[in-house]
């Protein structure tokens, strides 16, 4: 059952896919008034998969990438829906929607039962660590869209003849306030997720956790995150650097990601 709800759950995310790629053909409005029903659907039925999940097999099998695919695209929902409260726009869903339905279709397709026999994979700080980072994932991601929004809207206006493709969009303030809250809200959940695993690891594998590529590029991406938040409070960096900062922050998490298939310390089970 758990990946019954999980595949209705691609389904009805499906549909904020279909919203996004409509956009971009100026035939968004078919499905303006039923994305958000849509996608908040599978949004609930993902968490009553993963419930599911938990109390069939005993605990979440954060090692899998598939079960951390599915965590993470969750996660990313969530926040996406956070920000939806506050701001009233779907706008960053463009970016975040794609994102959520390609990670939660790779779970679907490749997720099955995990025994895991370590103590350690079994613990409570390896749960509160991978929920902690990916939060902090989630808040980097919604982010990473908002800038790609702003960079286009800044262009179109720039160019003083505003394409009707863009008028969905919300003023460029807006999209530079999702941009820094997103990120303001991320980062502690990034830094204590680093935090909780580092601890973790040190006790297991020593210093030497460190030299892992996966660890020094997730406290790189940590790195960029912090001066992101640091020239927005000090310099007053908004916009269009603030948005390729994000930009830059966003590849590096995805080099963190892939290198879990080359990590000594730190790989998922397929």
């Amino acid at each position: 059952m758990p990946l019954i709800w999980l595949r209705v759950a691609v389904v009805c995310y499906g549909v904020g896919l279909l919203y996004s790629l409509l956009l971009l053909s100026k035939r968004g409005n078919v499905l303006a008034k039923v994305v958000e029903p849509a996608v908040g659907l599978g949004l609930i039925f993902h968490f009553v998969s993963l419930v599911e999940s938990t109390v069939l097999i005993g605990h979440l099998s954060l090692a899998s990438i598939h079960y951390s695919e599915s965590i993470l695209a969750f996660l990313a929902m969530v926040v996406f829906f956070v920000f939806f409260v506050g701001y009233r726009t779907v706008s960053p869903g463009v970016v975040i929607f794609p994102i959520v339905f390609i990670l939660t279709f790779a779970s679907a397709i490749g997720q099955k039962p995990v025994t895991l026999s370590s103590p350690l994979l079994r613990s409570g700080w390896i749960f509160v660590h991978v929920v902690l980072i990916f939060t902090g994932y989630a808040g980097l991601f919604l982010s990473f869209g908002a800038s790609l929004l702003y960079l286009v809207q800044e262009r179109a206006l720039k160019s003083k003849r505003p394409a009707p493709l863009l008028t969905w969009l919300p003023p460029l303030q807006t999209i530079d306030e999702i941009c820094y809250r997103s990120l303001l809200f991320g980062f502690p959940f990034m830094t204590l997720g680093l935090i909780a695993g580092s601890v973790l690891a040190i006790d297991k594998y020593g210093p030497l956790f460190f030299y892992d590529p996966k660890i020094l590029l997730s406290f790189t991406m940590w790195a960029v995150y912090m001066l992101l938040l640091y020239t927005r409070w000090s310099s007053g960096w908004r916009g269009r650097r603030a948005a390729f900062l994000a930009t830059f922050a966003f590849i590096i998490a995805l080099g963190a990601w892939a290198a879990n298939s080359f990590s000594r310390t730190h790989r998922f089970l397929s």
